[in-house]
């Protein structure tokens, strides 16, 4: 593409934990927009602008330098002084922003005309304490009381929020200012004069306080040039890849910055506990689906971030029952807020538990951690908060024992649908009506399935060699009752699920291919399955889309209705893989990189539309998606172990990392340095003549073939590839 693919209206966007600045390219901040300085779920500052003299400063450029800093150039427009005319484009104004745990702004003027001038700089910084919720709904309401005052001796406004028992308060300070600072009319000022080439700087500091009086740090000033190094955290191991395929690497590069600017430590929890948040502006905070699936795909470069995520979610796991948060004991969390609506119990964030994939998801990302870690210590420390979650799936996950899963929201404010597809639209009939609560979806099923596997060679590794059993036992007869209830003969893949009448819900979507990964579809069907999600209607040409486009609910610029999901596709890869049809998959990934390469940074956004892809198309955004998003990024990371064949395994035989790779012609060789396995690390170059390790100090047994199938899996213990056949 010659026209880099935007996604999102204009804006310049930072970052830092759970705080993010989102502005216009001008740097202004609308109250109305979706704009703003954001810290723990609440606008701590909702409008913005900076006059000279009365007016706008003329924009030249502006952009991110960093996900932490973004510079602002302007000059300005004619204006006029005491002295006369100042001509436009003799005066420089820059401001540099930064992100930390508040904002610190750096205003640098110089003045470039042949006259000494007289200059009024005004800054308006507003704030409305808006909860994050009201915001993206453009439904603003005052619940508490507001309070300015500016301290003259201290050249700071101090603004605060009170309702009830929830407190915020806002610093603004000024600090080595070329001129006194003063304050009026809800605007700060500064009176200069500059001669011919003569500089004026002031530091602004936007100080949020949270839940106590504590004023948070901010970077220095200059910081839009500082290294990384010098931040804390410090950056995550570096984890490379190199190919000839320019998109490939420049998409991984890409991700890994992302992953970096997503990674959370929550000020409330253990120091050096890091979680990925979902997406930017607005989900910057826990999500236990997310944090899981994003803790699976990039297991192999950052571990640390699965590591998070269990013990955040395991420290909030449950322990009670509260149905008006969806919660009963064992579950996992869906969402962790801060905001005013969550605090005082507006809404049912804190956390709310109406998620029904991220508890067996918890199970399988203890089981990858383990695998690819080779810590047994993990499996120990973990093991009480399994079984919580193995109780709550067999007693609240089924709801009507019948041995499937089934959810149904008991909160007056709950999600309709508790799958990844969580849109209250998301779960169609054939006809286009909204499918009944309570619903079975068919990925959740699988998803038991693998969880269990896992568990029983989790309870080996500890000698509980019954228990394991059982747990085998019991995903032989799921495996049974799931192919006779949810096979759809017809259509050649799964039905949708399962209505709340237990009847078929007779859709096709992406979710079927979520049961390849899980390893729940018997061999002789996955060729049938794999054929009919790469159907024109399935297949955009980009990717899979969520929905069939040939069903009456489908529209390609929905949520979860026919658009184009990265992370889907990726889960969707990775089965592909495991069945032996390396060619299908490299088809999806081929989809994903290319679309990639269209939008701006190479970066893919969180979902896109779902349009055909013809000779002149270019991927389509889905307005509001979130960029950068740990789904999305998180998938370069798994498309690339997918294609490589790279799996970990460590059980009572051993430790071993399996290495198959099945290169595409668009990706004839690569490279990966530094692939986090056991305590050390590997360094491969991959091509279809096989490959070559350059360096490992893993302590794992290198594997040149596909890994094999977990044990008691009912469709056998050997490599799936080699069962298989040609595929289709």
């Amino acid at each position: 593409m010659s026209l880099p693919i935007r996604v999102g209206p204009a804006s310049v966007t930072i970052n830092r934990d759970d705080r993010v600045l989102v502005t216009n390219v001008d740097g202004t901040i609308d109250a109305l927009g979706d704009e703003g300085f954001f810290a723990r779920d609440t606008r701590f500052v909702s409008r913005y602008e900076v006059l000279l003299n009365g007016q706008r400063p003329t924009l030249l450029n502006s952009s991110s330098t960093r996900f932490f800093a973004a510079r602002y150039e302007f000059t300005n427009p004619a204006l006029i002084d005491t002295d006369g005319p100042i001509p436009r484009e003799h005066i420089s104004l820059r401001l540099d922003r930064s992100i930390a745990g508040g904002v610190h702004e750096d205003y640098d003027l110089v003045n470039y005309a042949r006259r000494e001038v007289a200059l009024t700089l005004e800054i308006r910084i507003d704030t409305d304490f808006a909860d994050v919720f009201d915001v993206k709904a453009h439904e603003l309401m005052r619940r508490g009381r507001m309070n300015s005052r500016w301290y003259r001796t201290r050249s700071e406004l101090r603004t605060t929020y009170a309702n009830d028992g929830f407190r915020r308060e806002l610093v603004v300070a000024a600090e080595r200012a070329g001129s006194p600072p003063q304050f009026a009319n809800g605007r700060l000022s500064f009176d200069l004069r500059l001669e011919p080439k003569e500089a004026w700087h002031v530091c602004l500091k936007w100080l949020p306080l949270t839940r106590s009086s504590r004023r948070p740090t901010t970077l220095g000033c200059n910081a839009i040039s500082e290294d990384l190094a010098r931040f804390a955290p410090p950056r995550l191991p570096a984890v490379e890849i190199r190919t000839p395929n320019t998109i490939v690497r420049t998409a991984w590069s890409q991700a890994v910055r992302d992953m970096e600017s997503l990674r959370l430590e929550d000020p409330l929890a253990e120091r050096g506990v890091f979680v990925p948040a979902a997406g930017i502006p607005w989900f910057l905070t826990l999500f236990g689906r997310d944090a899981l699936i994003v803790g699976m795909h990039s297991i192999g470069g950052f571990p640390e971030l699965a590591a998070g995520a269990l013990r955040r979610l395991a420290d909030m796991q449950a322990i009670a029952a509260d149905p008006q948060r969806d919660m009963e004991p064992g579950k996992i969390l869906h969402e962790m807020r801060h905001g005013e609506l969550a605090q005082l119990g507006l809404l049912p964030h804190s956390p709310y538990y109406g998620t029904h994939d991220a508890t067996p998801l918890f199970l399988i990302t203890l089981s990858y951690l383990y695998h690819w870690t080779a810590d047994r210590s993990v499996i120990e420390r973990y093991l009480p908060h399994a079984e919580a979650a193995l109780r709550w799936i067999d007693r609240f996950g089924d709801r009507d024992r019948d041995g499937f899963q089934e959810y149904a929201t008991r909160s007056s404010q709950g999600y309709y649908n508790q799958g990844w597809k969580d849109a209250g639209d998301a779960v169609p009939e054939a006809d286009g009506t909204l499918a009944a609560l309570p619903l079975a979806l068919c990925e959740l099923q699988g998803y038991v399935y693998d969880a269990k596997l896992r568990m029983a060679e989790m309870y080996e590794v500890v000698g509980r060699p019954s228990d394991a059993r059982r747990l085998r036992r019991q995903a032989k007869e799921l495996f049974t009752r799931f192919n006779d209830a949810y096979w759809w003969e017809e259509e050649g893949t799964y039905y949708f699920g399962l209505n709340g009448a237990k009847q078929p819900i007779r859709t096709v979507s992406s979710n079927a291919g979520h049961l390849l990964q899980s390893g729940i579809v018997p061999v002789e069907r996955a060729g049938r399955v794999i054929k009919r999600l790469l159907r024109e209607d399935m297949w955009s040409g980009w990717g899979i889309r969520t929905l069939s486009s040939d069903h009456v609910a489908y529209n390609p610029f929905s949520y979860h209705t026919g658009s184009v999901w990265p992370h889907d596709n990726s889960i969707i890869a990775g089965g592909m893989r495991r069945y032996g049809f390396p060619a299908e998959a490299a088809q999806v990934a081929q989809g994903m990189f290319e679309a990639a390469a269209c939008f701006q940074a190479t970066r893919l956004p969180e979902l896109f539309s779902g349009l055909a892809r013809d000779a002149g198309a270019f991927p389509v955004q889905y307005l509001g998606a979130n960029v950068p998003q740990a789904w999305a990024a998180a998938s370069i990371f798994r498309f690339i172990a997918v294609l490589g064949g790279l799996d970990a395994r460590t059980d009572i035989d051993g430790t071993r990392l399996y290495i198959d790779p099945a290169l595409p012609a668009w990706l004839p060789e690569l490279t990966v340095h530094n692939l986090r396995v056991g305590r050390g690390a590997v360094d491969l170059r991959l091509s279809n003549d096989g490959a070559q390790v350059l360096r490992d100090n893993s302590g794992f047994e290198i594997v040149h073939g596909p890994a094999p199938e977990r044990r008691g899996s009912p469709r056998g213990t050997g490599p799936v590839s080699h069962q298989i056949g040609r595929p289709v």
